[in-house]
């Protein structure tokens, strides 16, 4: 006879609805899109009441990644381990990134959106933020995320909040504690408790939440306007239900076979999601998403390499993203783009796609930069989309989210340490289970198909 389950740690009792943070969230949205759209000279002049707090977030990113990945290391049995997580979180993220590109080539020859346009490319200049974009994405070369891998100082790379070099300097240092035996364990404990006190910090700047969601989309509606929206609706409504359909088809289908009720994870995720739509940036929820996928009894050390790693090479909204745009200017300026074409940028986006995630207006500059490395799409076409660019955003970050979110899960069963009757019992509770700071025993591969 088997054993019974383990317990779902009880966690606090559930706030009220009305205290609960995704209603003053949400709140803060719709009453933030009212202030932009009646008042839109207010709106527009709130946008540092958005920026700064995902300032605040940002500033908190780099210590959570660093404490969160040392921590992880530190507690595993076997480096070889670590190793493994990495090389299965990048051969996951790569084929995520591939059917996100492939169906959104399918999308958009299929609708054509940009067909009938007839947009002259003599006739456009990249003027403003759309310049200086593109001037950002032509001087990237295909093997950009490589080269800045390494920082030129460990300091260096948690002043400018590059992700990719701080979880590069984390791994060294959390494997050079492991080797060193016994005397590096205090610092490891260290470690841990200083986590907890800079994720009591990621508590206080949370309370500012709907403030932040209010100040971003008061300031995106009352800049760019309402009217914006309608100018390139059928992009914009084909981008969106491409997104939607990767999202509900294909990580619903594979939380399917991981047997994980994925409307569920997404409820339990709500917060996140409302957070990332306040403030367009998928960086905002990263640092409550590694806490809560935790609290669903993944390891630590997935979680750590697995969510900063996927900010940056797991990118499902900006691959759709990419391919739909690029196809567009494509059609909107009769541009000739056979199937041998398509290919070529398919290849060309699977690079570009890679290292800009947290950068600010990094979709669009990865767009310039597929645009720039293969010279067949007039580059100048960019100023087609750029005004509704922001628009988009929105729907890039919430599937970025939504598919780091499951390829943690991916990774978590790949290592034979997902419990999917545990984590549905978490979910079907509604409450977050105790994070586990130490790696448990592998859970034997009949437990996972329960």
């Amino acid at each position: 006879m088997a054993p019974p389950e383990p317990a779902v740690p009880a966690g606090p009792p559930a706030k009220p609805w009305y205290r609960q943070l995704y209603f003053w969230v949400l709140t803060a949205i719709v009453t933030g899109i009212a202030t932009g759209w009646l008042w839109p000279a207010a709106g527009a002049a709130l946008g540092p009441v958005g920026t700064t707090f995902v300032a605040a977030i940002k500033m908190l990113i780099a210590p959570i990644v660093f404490l969160t990945i040392v921590t992880g290391i530190g507690g595993v049995d076997s480096l070889g381990r670590v190793g493994r997580v990495g090389l299965k979180s990048l051969a996951y993220f790569q084929a995520g990134t591939l059917l996100a590109l492939l169906l959104g080539l399918l999308a958009v020859n299929v609708f054509q959106p940009g067909v009938g346009v007839h947009a002259d490319p003599g006739g456009l200049r990249l003027e403003g933020d759309a310049a200086r974009y593109a001037d950002r994405g032509s001087d990237q070369s295909w093997w950009h995320f490589l080269t800045d891998l390494v920082p030129s100082s460990a300091a260096g790379a948690f002043a400018e909040g590059n992700v990719l070099q701080v979880i590069f300097f984390s791994v060294l240092f959390g494997v050079a504690l492991k080797t060193v035996g016994p005397a590096g364990q205090p610092i490891v404990d260290g470690v841990a408790r200083l986590g907890t006190v800079v994720f009591k910090i990621l508590h206080y700047v949370m309370l500012a939440a709907p403030v932040g969601a209010f100040g971003a989309m008061a300031y995106t509606i009352g800049t760019y306007g309402v009217s914006t929206l309608t100018s390139l609706g059928r992009l914009i409504a084909l981008f969106y239900g491409t997104s939607l359909v990767f999202v509900v088809v294909v990580l619903g289908g594979v939380t399917a076979l991981l047997r994980i009720s994925f409307f569920r994870l997404l409820h339990h995720l709500r917060e996140e999601f409302l957070l990332v739509l306040g403030t367009s940036s998928s960086e905002s929820a990263l640092p409550r998403l590694m806490v809560k996928l935790e609290g669903l009894g993944i390891r630590r050390d997935i979680v750590g390499l697995t969510v900063p790693t996927g900010y940056s090479f797991n990118l499902d909204g900006s691959s759709i993203y990419l391919s739909l745009a690029a196809v567009y200017i494509a059609q909107a300026t009769d541009t000739p783009l056979g199937l041998g074409r398509q290919l070529g940028l398919l290849a060309v986006m699977l690079l570009t796609s890679k290292g800009s995630g947290g950068v600010t207006g990094a979709g669009f500059i990865a767009l310039a930069a597929t645009l720039s490395a293969v010279g067949t799409v007039p580059a100048a076409g960019l100023m087609l989309i750029f005004g509704v660019d922001k628009f988009m955003s929105e729907c890039r970050a919430l599937t970025n989210l939504a598919g780091n979110s499951v390829a943690t899960l991916v990774v978590a069963r790949w290592e034979r340490v997902l419990d999917s009757a545990r984590v549905n019992e978490i979910l079907r509770a509604g409450r977050t289970a105790r994070p586990l700071t130490r790696s448990p025993d592998p859970v034997p591969r009949r437990s996972a198909h329960n």
